[in-house]
């Protein structure tokens, strides 16, 4: 499979929010970047995650920033610890082969003693188009990949249920169903994982749920074929 000459480096980005000189709200932000930038596919890759930097920082600005402000005042009005938001929003490159590249970015926001609330989003490149890959791409057209991958997360939760490993809301067989979303996913060696949002399935420790089709008859793809076309998303 030919490779696509384009190298993944990473672009950070910081802020703090302060009331009064106190800063209650800070944002940590490291997100993928293609070289060389003078390629088409490289800059578009660079304007898609600047504007998720942007709507990031944009989110943490008209929602978190809000409800530290005002936890703050109460706080100082109680004599109580004043608060310490963080965000967090960062990547992890999961495949890397001929012209695919397949990622995820992952938002961890802490803002008191409980669990940090984690928010997961994947995104599959056809680099050599310049445009997302759907999921549907891998697979037979006209097959029920849905059925499949719906399937298989049941199956795994039931023997993670059997097994003691992991505890899940009483109605989760609806839920998988309400809470799929074909965007969420992306590739790995090992298969197509896709996941679900915090919360959906089961408790915090849960934390995001993913599930993984091994490549094979019913995925097209692996590192000896080579890759579906692509559609514009």
């Amino acid at each position: 499979m030919e490779e696509t000459a384009l190298h993944i480096e990473p672009f950070a980005a910081e802020r703090e929010w302060m009331v009064e000189g106190i800063p209650v709200l800070s944002a940590s932000i490291l997100l993928p970047q293609a070289e060389p930038k003078k390629d088409r596919t490289a800059r578009r890759i660079q304007r898609y995650y600047q504007l998720q930097c942007r709507a990031y920082l944009r989110y943490c600005q008209t929602w978190l920033f809000p409800q530290a402000e005002a936890e703050y005042h109460t706080a100082l009005a109680a004599s109580a610890p004043l608060p310490s938001y963080r965000a967090e929003l960062r990547y992890a490159v999961t495949y890397q082969e001929g012209s695919l590249l397949s990622l995820y970015t992952e938002s961890r926001e802490v803002t008191g003693p409980g669990p940090a609330l984690v928010t997961r989003r994947g995104d599959t490149w056809d680099l050599a188009a310049g445009y997302p890959v759907p999921i549907q791409s891998f697979f037979p057209a006209g097959g029920s990949w849905r059925k499949r991958l719906l399937t298989l997360a049941a199956e795994e939760i039931q023997r993670r249920e059997r097994a003691g490993v992991s505890r899940w809301h009483e109605d989760w067989r609806k839920q998988l169903r309400r809470s799929f979303n074909p965007q969420n996913f992306y590739l790995t060696a090992e298969g197509l994982a896709f996941f679900f949002p915090m919360y959906a399935l089961g408790p915090s420790a849960e934390g995001v749920p993913v599930f993984t089709m091994p490549y094979g008859e019913a995925l097209q793809i692996s590192s000896k074929k080579e890759p579906p076309a692509s559609s514009p998303g």
